[in-house]
């Protein structure tokens, strides 16, 4: 297996040395139990699902890291990772989705500010709105940014003063955990339009 473990075993410089300024983590290494078979190799308009997270997150930021876990092999071999993305491995994965948030902040280089964090399974997030929260942080230094859609939030940025407290977290929780604990210390950013539908059954691919 090609795939990096680094993400669970420390940080490093990203590979040709340049500093990070922003990552992004996509969380892909879920047993979609819900979905019956592993939905990370399931295409929609062309591309897999944690496909279309990588390519929205690429032109934006510095680094891209995919946490894979269940089927790890296959979801792999179904990735065409630009120069700037790497697949890091959570043994782990089964505890829970807190596993690979904190295998995808450690793998993150030593320069990076601050992380996206994307689901691998909401192939509706655009490069527009991972700009948006790389923009609001650009500006405002927040430790937490986060989109909120017209019926609902959608994806967030970490700031890096908050790693630690997200590689705490346990069980099948993510980032949001964060939010509901103290929900003032958000920077919300908001966008006219819908929430992408998630994918989290074979029904959803059809809305996706």
């Amino acid at each position: 297996m090609a795939l990096d473990p680094v993400g669970w075993y420390g940080r490093r410089d990203a590979a040709n040395g340049a500093r990070v300024v922003i990552s992004a983590v996509v969380l892909a290494a879920g047993a979609s139990t819900r979905f019956g078979a592993t939905k990370q190799l399931r295409v929609v308009r062309g591309r897999t699902l944690v496909q279309h997270a990588v390519d929205a997150a690429s032109p934006v930021v510095d680094e891209v890291v995919v946490v894979l876990g269940h089927d790890a092999d296959a979801v792999e071999a179904s990735l065409t990772l630009p120069a700037n993305a790497r697949a890091v491995l959570n043994p782990a994965y089964a505890q829970g989705q807190s596993t690979s948030l904190a295998a995808g902040l450690r793998a993150c280089a030593t320069g990076a500010r601050a992380a996206v964090v994307l689901l691998g399974d909401q192939p509706g997030i655009a490069e527009r709105h991972i700009r948006s929260l790389v923009s609001a942080f650009e500006a405002t230094g927040a430790e937490i940014v986060r989109i909120r859609f017209r019926d609902g939030p959608g994806p967030a940025l970490l700031a890096r003063s908050v790693w630690a407290e997200a590689e705490r977290l346990t069980g099948d929780v993510g980032a949001r955990a964060l939010f509901d604990t103290d929900p003032d210390r958000v920077r919300w950013v908001p966008i006219n339009e819908d929430v992408p539908p998630d994918v989290d059954l074979p029904g959803d691919l059809d809305q996706a």
